[in-house]
C-alpha cells in the first residue's frame, strides 16, 4: 500500500514542525499518564504503555479535531473500583469493550445527538470531574511534609 503523491507531500510537508509537536505532546503526556494511572489504582508503567499504544494507533489511523487520544480523568475515576475489585485483566477487557461500543456508536452515527446535551450539563460534568479528581488525591496529602502543602496551596491559587 503506497501513499498517493498528494498524501505523501502532505505528510512530509514540514517534518521539523511535526517532530517539535510530537515532542511537546509526548512531554506533556508523561505526567498526565502517570497521574491518571495513580488515580485509577494501577502501576504508572501501565499508564505510560497505554499512552504509547494510543499515540501510535492514532498516528496510524489518524485523529480528528477535538478528539481525545490520551488518558482522561473520567475514565481513570471509573476504573478505580474495577481495578480494585477485579484486577488489571478486567481493566484491559473493559477498555476493549469501550472501544467496541465507540465503534458501534460511530457506525450508527449517534454522535449527532450530543448537540441535545446542554452546555450547563457539560459544565457540571467537567466541574464534578475536577472535584472528584481533587478528592481522589486527598489521601496522598495525609502525612505529607509542609513543602507539599505549600505546593498544593500555590497550585490552587494559580488555578
Amino acid at each position: 500500500m503506497s501513499l498517493y503523491p498528494s498524501e505523501r507531500q502532505q505528510w512530509l510537508a514540514n517534518p521539523r514542525r511535526d517532530l517539535l509537536a510530537g515532542t511537546v505532546v509526548a512531554l506533556a503526556l508523561i505526567p498526565e499518564a502517570i497521574a491518571f494511572s495513580l488515580i485509577a489504582g494501577v502501576d504508572p508503567a501501565v499508564g505510560l504503555y497505554a499512552s504509547f499504544v494510543i499515540a501510535v494507533t492514532i498516528a496510524i489511523v489518524g485523529g480528528r479535531p477535538a478528539m481525545i487520544s490520551a488518558a482522561t480523568g473520567a475514565m481513570a475515576l471509573l476504573m478505580v473500583t474495577l481495578v480494585r475489585d477485579h484486577g488489571l485483566e478486567y481493566l484491559f477487557a473493559a477498555s476493549i469493550l469501550c472501544g467496541v461500543f465507540q465503534i458501534g456508536i460511530g457506525l450508527l452515527k449517534l454522535g449527532r445527538y450530543i448537540r441535545f446535551v446542554s452546555r450547563s450539563v457539560m459544565t457540571g460534568f467537567v466541574n464534578a470531574l475536577a472535584i472528584l479528581i481533587f478528592l481522589a488525591q486527598m489521601p496522598e496529602l495525609i502525612g505529607a511534609n509542609w513543602q507539599t502543602y505549600a505546593l498544593v496551596a500555590a497550585s490552587l491559587v494559580i488555578i
